[in-house]
């Protein structure tokens, strides 16, 4: 929801911060820190973090201070002419990453996910995931159709989600689903319940998906100062041995292979949960059984 209210900020906001920007060959404007000049673009042609910055103090200065930001990178976003900019905004609702692109001439930003483009423009996306997934999975290895779910157990809307598609599966034989960890920032026990995750799913696939539906269960009952004893009990009640998995938790194997999960979401652009991603086709939000099924079919169909 936050990540939503930056975008509809940015979005809403922009033509008056776009006719606001300094032109060549113009003093420096009245800023937040009047006295500092701000350079445009670094040698590389990318944004500098002055800019960003000042972008932002005058996007956001008026929540300050319960609202606070750090720059993660300003790099060439994958279409030619753009920067690729992310920032960790942190408020009342906790850390939440954002991503925006700003233009070559450094005069306009732009809110929203890129789009690829062509007459297969998802396909990159699919080989790519095809390669690299590596959660637990339900359905036939080849299967003509594969969704990739990149969710976070302490999520509502994954929670909401998560029966969908588990009637989706069950009407769909010739369908393959694999679970990836993608626990967002925001949450205080996510991280800990991704880890029982991946430790259950390398025991036992069965066990998993009955321990995921559990958390989702009963998400509204564990808490960051609980989440051990609630998530051990629920892996006995899954079918593993709930001390095993809390042990397996905290190695360091089952972090750097969650934080791959974490990677691999942030690679294909992944940005909340939960985002599908159909035959490499994402699908952010979880949308109703309905708009699922054609997707899928439609899918199908493309196979053929």
């Amino acid at each position: 929801m936050h990540r939503n209210l930056i975008l509809v900020l940015l979005l809403t906001t922009l033509a008056t911060l776009a006719s606001a920007q300094q032109k060549p060959g113009e003093a420096p404007r009245p800023a937040s820190h009047p006295a500092a000049a701000v350079k445009p673009a670094t040698t590389s042609g990318l944004p500098s973090e002055e800019a960003v910055n000042g972008f932002l103090d005058q996007m956001f200065g008026y929540e300050k201070p319960e609202l606070s930001w750090k720059i993660q990178h300003i790099k060439p976003a994958p279409a030619l002419g753009l920067a690729e900019v992310e920032v960790r905004m942190q408020g009342a609702r906790g850390p939440q990453d954002v991503k925006f692109y700003v233009t070559q001439d450094g005069k306009h930003a732009i809110a929203g996910d890129l789009l690829p483009f062509g007459a297969h423009p998802f396909e990159s996306t699919r080989k790519e995931l095809e390669g690299a997934a590596f959660g637990p999975s339900q359905g036939p290895a080849n299967a003509p159709v594969t969704i990739v779910d990149f969710s976070d157990l302490q999520c509502p809307h994954c929670k909401d989600a998560h029966p969908i598609l588990e009637k989706l599966m069950s009407e769909n034989k010739n369908v393959r689903l694999i679970f990836q960890s993608f626990p967002l920032p925001s949450h205080d026990w996510a991280g800990k319940a991704a880890d029982y995750a991946d430790c259950i799913g390398r025991t036992s696939n069965d066990a998993f998906w009955k321990f995921i539906s559990s958390v989702y269960s009963a998400q509204n009952d564990i808490t960051a100062a609980n989440a051990d004893e609630k998530l051990t009990t629920l892996a006995d009640q899954a079918g593993v041995k709930g001390a095993d998995m809390a042990a397996c938790a905290v190695k360091a194997e089952t972090t750097s292979r969650v934080e791959k999960s974490i990677s691999l979401g942030k690679s294909v652009d992944v940005t909340a949960t939960p985002t599908l991603f159909i035959n490499g086709r994402p699908i952010p939000g979880g949308p109703p059984y309905e708009v699922l099924q054609k997707l899928v079919a439609f899918a199908q169909g493309q196979q053929k």
